[in-house]
């Protein structure tokens, strides 16, 4: 008997595995389809899991196949806390340990005479940093921040270390709501970091 929250389904879950990625290519065409729009039964728990630096275990093995985890990305979903991936007729749980992305690359644009950011996701996906797409600084364990970019719906992507160092080298200080903050420029959008003061120690 399955426990709670167990996956029960007809066949072994390898064959739901591959269900679900014939699903995900089927529906997403050219573009991200719409999984905002889908709201089927909910059919137990998967054991995947996307771990903190974006790579994506199956049965506690990475998935090696690129284009998968491209896939599977595409049907991912968050509703509250939790992540499913999402096809129009089934919704399968699985585990995140801190954001489902990880931004990789950063490069500069310009737009409007601005500096406009744009980063690169561990799915290849680039994301331009706005007012849609924000960043948001966190406190990182051990101390310093932890960088995070909105991607879409309430999915996140952690910024890696690497590219954390380039945004800090574009920092500038700015007045938000009378206080001078140290922090990055995207677009028309300001994106504070920390107190200028406690940047400058």
């Amino acid at each position: 008997m399955a426990k709670q929250g167990q996956v029960t389904p007809s066949g072994d879950t390898a064959s739901r595995l591959e269900g679900l990625a014939r699903a995900a290519s089927q529906s997403g065409a050219r573009s991200l389809p719409p999984v905002h729009l889908w709201n089927p039964p909910f059919c137990g728990d998967l054991d995947i899991r996307i771990a903190a630096d974006g790579t994506w275990f199956y049965l506690n093995t990475p998935i090696g196949r690129p284009p998968l985890v491209r896939l599977f990305s595409t049907i991912l979903k968050r509703e509250g806390e939790r992540y499913f991936l999402v096809t129009p007729v089934e919704k399968v749980g699985i585990r995140v340990d801190d954001a489902p992305f990880a931004a990789v690359e950063m490069r500069q644009l310009e737009e409007g005479g601005a500096r406009l950011l744009s980063f690169r996701t561990n799915v290849d996906d680039w994301v331009r940093c706005d007012s849609n797409c924000p960043l948001r600084f966190e406190p990182a364990n051990g101390g310093g921040l932890a960088p995070y970019l909105h991607v879409r719906a309430n999915l996140w992507a952690k910024v890696t270390r690497a590219v954390y160092y380039d945004l800090v080298a574009l920092g500038e200080e700015r007045v938000v709501d009378g206080r001078a903050k140290f922090g990055v420029a995207s677009g028309s959008t300001f994106f504070p970091m920390a107190d200028a003061e406690q940047a400058r120690i």
